[in-house]
C-alpha cells in the first residue's frame, strides 16, 4: 500500500462501476481511472451538460472508454428511483457503487422531498440509491459499496436525533460534519448487515480524500456567510497543503479495487490525513455505536422509503 497508485488497479474488463458526481473533481478522476482499467463506468450526474463535458474529456484520454452518462439528482427520491430502475434494467451486474457526490450548503435549504439539503444529498440520497441497486450488488461476486466521507466527520461525530434536519438550529459545518459522519455510520451498519448473510461477497467500505484541491472548496466560500478565516484557509492554505483531485481520489479507488480491503474499512491519505498514498485509518470511535447506527438506519429507511428487504 505504501506506494499504491492508480496504476495498481487491476484489469477491470467486464466490470461495471457506478460513480455518483462523476462530472468533476474526485468523481471525474475516479471515473477516468476506472475507465483506464477497462471498466464500464456509469457516470451519474445531476447536470447532464457538465456530465457530457466530463464524458468527452475522458474520451479524449481514452477513445475506447466504455462510458454511460445518466441523470441522477440525489436531492430527489423520484430521480433516484428512476435512475436505479434504469440501471437495474440495463445491467445484469454491478461490481462497484462509488457514492462520491457531495455538497456543502451555507444556508439551510431542502430537497424536493423536504429533507435538509446536505443531509439529503450527502447521506439519504446515497442510502436510497444503494438500497435500490442492492440486488445487483448482491448477485455480483466481490462487489463493493464505497461511501466517500471526509475528515470533517470528526467535527460532529454523532447524529442529532432531536434536530436531524437543522430546523431548530442550522450551522453549515455542523450539518456537513453530521452528513459525513452519517456516511461512515451507514457503511459500518451496512457491513454489519451484509455480514449476517453469507450467500454473497459484497463489502461496504468508506474512504475520504484528505485535503484535495477541487471545485468543492471555491463553492464552499462563495457566500456572504463565509468568514474571512474560512476564505483564507480554503483559498490559500488548501492549495498549499492539499493535493490534486487525482491524488485525492486514490483512497476511494483503493477501497473499490484493492485485494486486501475488508468490509467496514476506512481509507484516507497517509500524511496527516491530508495528502499522500492511501492507508487504512480508524474513523471516530462513535461510528461503532451499534444502537445509534440501528436507530439511524431505521430513520433513513423511513425517510427514503427504501427498506433493504434483502438484508432484513
Amino acid at each position: 500500500m505504501s506506494t499504491w497508485t492508480a496504476n495498481d488497479i487491476p484489469d477491470l474488463t467486464d466490470n461495471v462501476a457506478l460513480v455518483t458526481g462523476a462530472n468533476s473533481g474526485l468523481g471525474y478522476e475516479t471515473s477516468l481511472a476506472l475507465a483506464r482499467k477497462n471498466a464500464t463506468v456509469v457516470l451519474a450526474c445531476r447536470n447532464l451538460d457538465k456530465g457530457e463535458q466530463a464524458k468527452q474529456a475522458i474520451l479524449e484520454h481514452l477513445p475506447s472508454a466504455k462510458l454511460d452518462l445518466r441523470a441522477l439528482d440525489l436531492a430527489s427520491l423520484a430521480s433516484i428511483r428512476s435512475f436505479a430502475e434504469g440501471v437495474s434494467a440495463d445491467y445484469d451486474r454491478l461490481d462497484m457503487l462509488i457514492n462520491n457526490a457531495g455538497m456543502i450548503q451555507p444556508t439551510r435549504q431542502e430537497t424536493a422531498d423536504g429533507i435538509e439539503l446536505q443531509f439529503g444529498v450527502n447521506h439519504l440520497g446515497h442510502f436510497a440509491l444503494t438500497g435500490l441497486v442492492l440486488d445487483k450488488l448482491l448477485t455480483t461476486a466481490d462487489s463493493r459499496v464505497v461511501n466517500v466521507s471526509s475528515g470533517a466527520h470528526r467535527m460532529h461525530p454523532q447524529i442529532d436525533f432531536d434536530d436531524l434536519m437543522g430546523e431548530q438550529e442550522y450551522g453549515r459545518w455542523k450539518a456537513y460534519g453530521q452528513s459525513k459522519f452519517a456516511n461512515i455510520l451507514f457503511t459500518v451498519e451496512l457491513q454489519r448487515r451484509l455480514a449476517k448473510h453469507h450467500d454473497h461477497s459484497c463489502k461496504a467500505v468508506a474512504a475520504h480524500p484528505g485535503l484535495s484541491v477541487t471545485k468543492f472548496q471555491p463553492n464552499a466560500t462563495e457566500t456572504a456567510q463565509t468568514s474571512w478565516l474560512e476564505r483564507f484557509f480554503l483559498n490559500n492554505l488548501t492549495p498549499l497543503l492539499g493535493q490534486s483531485a487525482a491524488q485525492g481520489a486514490l483512497p476511494q479507488l483503493y477501497a473499490a479495487t484493492a485485494e486486501d480491503v475488508n468490509g467496514g474499512d476506512y481509507y484516507g491519505p497517509k500524511w496527516l490525513k491530508m495528502r499522500g498514498t492511501p492507508v487504512l485509518e480508524p474513523p471516530h470511535e462513535n461510528v461503532h455505536d451499534e444502537a445509534m447506527a440501528v436507530r439511524f438506519w431505521e430513520i433513513s429507511a423511513e425517510l427514503s422509503g427504501v427498506r433493504y428487504e434483502a438484508l432484513s
